[in-house]
């Protein structure tokens, strides 16, 4: 397993779902947690983590290394959140990677911190940074960078990017390249920017764009968003949701279970 590159203190409770560590906080906290850190000199990684998130690191090891290498990982999905409350170890609420964009694009135009944009689309970013630039004028945009990159990217494919990142020094790079390419990515070049934080933001720029619509708040809250982005991309979505992520749901849900009956046996119930 890869260690952390910034080693920082856990900051938060933690809960575990098969393995994987998820911080217990609110997207407030994590916000005050990014921002305390750069102000400490300090970067990090970031993942917020989904079912299908989870459901890779429950079945492929060279996936849970990668998630795990990160410093932070929070619960990116009502399934999480309703998992960890079934074997009796509660979450917060969802911390929306999507959501998280915005309240990060607004605090860093409030302290003067700057912001870097990878994407697989340069015109998708270009309408994204046209909107949080009307929303806040303030916004400090480092660069933005749109490379050919593999799922796992090689040395040649890295250099340039590298250069190009390290040269405008970022407070945090934003990451929207789907998972786990963005990952990959963000794990290559961690270690070059540890005075940064870095977060894969899968379709988050789609969103702020206005390419795509996010669900209803009521949607999103009730954990059927997901329906929501299956109608809109069914071609893409159609084998994750349904073939892949829905057993899995069910799998978890009865692993969580199967803890708490585990803990109610041996009269240690959580409250």
């Amino acid at each position: 397993m890869t260690a952390p590159v910034s080693a920082l203190k856990q900051p938060f409770p933690v809960c575990d779902l098969l393995g994987m560590s998820l911080a217990c906080a609110d997207s407030a906290g994590v916000l005050q947690h990014l921002f305390a850190s750069l102000a400490g000199g300090k970067g990090g990684w970031l993942v917020t983590a989904n079912l299908d998130f989870l459901r890779r690191h429950a079945r492929d090891g060279g996936i849970r290394d990668l998630y795990a290498a990160a410093d932070l990982r929070v619960a990116d999905g009502m399934p999480l959140v309703w998992a960890a409350r079934l074997q009796g170890q509660p979450l917060p609420e969802r911390v929306a990677g999507s959501s998280l964009v915005w309240l990060i694009a607004e605090r860093a135009a409030a302290e003067g911190r700057s912001l870097f944009f990878l994407g697989s689309d340069a015109a998708t970013i270009d309408r994204a940074l046209g909107e949080l630039r009307r929303r806040w004028p303030t916004l400090v945009v480092s660069g933005q960078s749109s490379p050919q990159v593999d799922r796992e990217p090689t040395a040649a494919q890295l250099e340039p990017l590298r250069a190009a990142i390290i040269g405008a020094r970022p407070d945090i790079v934003l990451v929207g390249m789907g998972s786990p390419k963005q990952e990959n990515l963000i794990r290559a070049l961690r270690s070059d920017l540890p005075w940064a934080w870095m977060i894969g933001v899968g379709v988050s720029f789609s969103f702020i764009a206005g390419d795509m619509r996010r669900a209803p708040r009521w949607l999103q809250q009730t954990g059927l968003e997901w329906m929501w982005r299956l109608a809109q991309e069914p071609r893409r979505l159609f084998r994750r949701y349904l073939v892949d992520d829905l057993p899995f749901a069910f799998e978890l849900f009865g692993r969580a279970g199967l803890h708490r009956w585990r803990l109610w046996r041996q009269g240690r119930t959580p409250s």
